[in-house]
């Protein structure tokens, strides 16, 4: 065998010996040096057992609640166009505003459209004036019924033209259709502008929609009128409170959940179209059996928890209902009273020996703390 080769067997055996003997130590001795060192490391660790806190299951008096997220909707929101083209010489409002219903917002050239209503109005009087004058010939029986009812017809055909003259002029004017807040304005004075060109927005944000979808699970257990509770992120400290306006008559195969409405009052306007809300139904008050949150953990086969039972953790694999300041409330899995290991929870394993808070070993009468000192007390006299 050359030298190298001898070398590297020695290397390979060394490490091996090493391994072994580091194993052994770690595995076979560790109990005998624990043992060995006595109160001082022994007390203080408790050996193999893990130190934890329990905390028992109790029942508890809870609301049942629902919770979903949703986006807001104005009451009323439409896009303003104008019903007529042509080049705008008046624009009426600004971003933001709030207007009435009625309210002008931009007016387009009617030059042309006051000219066709003056005509109007000219014709329309012209044809008055020729209907008074066949009936007065007719009830003197000066003229021919066929010459009033002519009369007649001419001046209700003047009277129309007259109305639509008018009906044109007015669509120079583009109004709010009810009140409420305009949006951006997207065109200039002196634009033109046609029925497809949206001038602005209008919002009636007095109240607001907010939709959103709930599990098939709950269809039975809301209403109409039923309180809503909604968060916005932009106000954290503030709750807006409605009521449900509608539920829709369908669950979403998909989804296998149905969509709520409800309307929230803003008279502050605090709320916009499209803003992000947290909702919460509330339903009636039960009775549940509650633990800490912490002490519930999650898997791949579920929730699980450890109890107390005869010294040992005991992993209890658990249904995790609502959540509620800091407590969970456990549907099945542990039974009220049941000890819940709430805390030293990452030195846990089914079966694992524990000690619990109020498990501190106090020193006896005839101890060997008790012996020192009755010893010292002894020398000193």
């Amino acid at each position: 065998m050359s030298l190298l080769r001898q070398v590297l067997l020695l290397i390979l055996l060394g490490g091996i010996a090493y391994g072994g003997f580091t194993a052994y130590e770690r595995y076979m001795g560790g109990e005998a040096v624990q043992g060995a060192a006595g109160g001082a490391d022994g007390g203080r660790r408790g050996g193999r057992e893990a130190r934890v806190e329990v905390t028992r299951a109790e029942l508890h008096t809870i609301r049942s609640r629902i919770e979903a997220v949703g986006s807001t909707k104005a009451l009323q929101a439409i896009d303003i166009v104008p019903l007529s083209s042509g080049q705008v010489v008046s624009i009426s409002f600004e971003p933001g505003q709030e207007v009435d219903a009625g309210q002008v917002l931009l007016r387009l050239d009617d030059t042309l459209e006051q000219a066709a209503v003056s005509e109007a109005e000219a014709r329309l009087g012209q044809t008055r004036v020729a209907l008074d004058r066949a009936t007065k010939l007719r009830r003197s029986g000066n003229t021919a019924q066929s010459t009033l009812d002519e009369a007649t017809v001419a001046e209700e055909a003047a009277a129309a033209q007259l109305s639509a003259a008018r009906k044109k002029l007015d669509d120079r004017s583009v109004t709010a259709p009810f009140a409420g807040m305009v949006g951006m304005r997207n065109v200039d004075m002196g634009a033109r502008v046609d029925d497809n060109t949206v001038v602005t927005t209008l919002d009636d944000l007095s109240q607001v929609l907010v939709e959103f979808s709930v599990p098939e699970t709950w269809f039975g257990a809301v209403t109409v009128g039923q309180t809503v509770k909604a968060r916005a992120a932009t106000w954290p400290d503030r709750v807006f409170v409605g009521k449900i306006e509608s539920i829709d008559s369908r669950i979403a195969t998909a989804t296998r959940a149905f969509k709520i409405r409800a309307i929230l009052p803003n008279a502050d306007r605090a709320l916009p179209a499209g803003m992000f809300l947290y909702v919460e139904i509330e339903l009636d008050e039960r009775q549940a059996l509650l633990v800490p949150e912490q002490a519930v953990q999650a898997s791949a086969q579920g929730s699980y928890l450890f109890v107390a039972e005869d010294g040992r953790a005991v992993m209890r694999h658990v249904t995790v209902g609502q959540r509620e300041n800091g407590m969970v409330e456990i549907t099945s899995g542990i039974a009220e009273g049941d000890e819940v290991i709430s805390t030293g929870l990452q030195r846990l394993r089914d079966g694992i020996a524990i000690q619990t808070g109020d498990d501190r070993k106090q020193p006896q009468a005839g101890s060997g703390e008790n012996d020192k000192a009755g010893q010292d007390k002894g020398a000193g006299a």
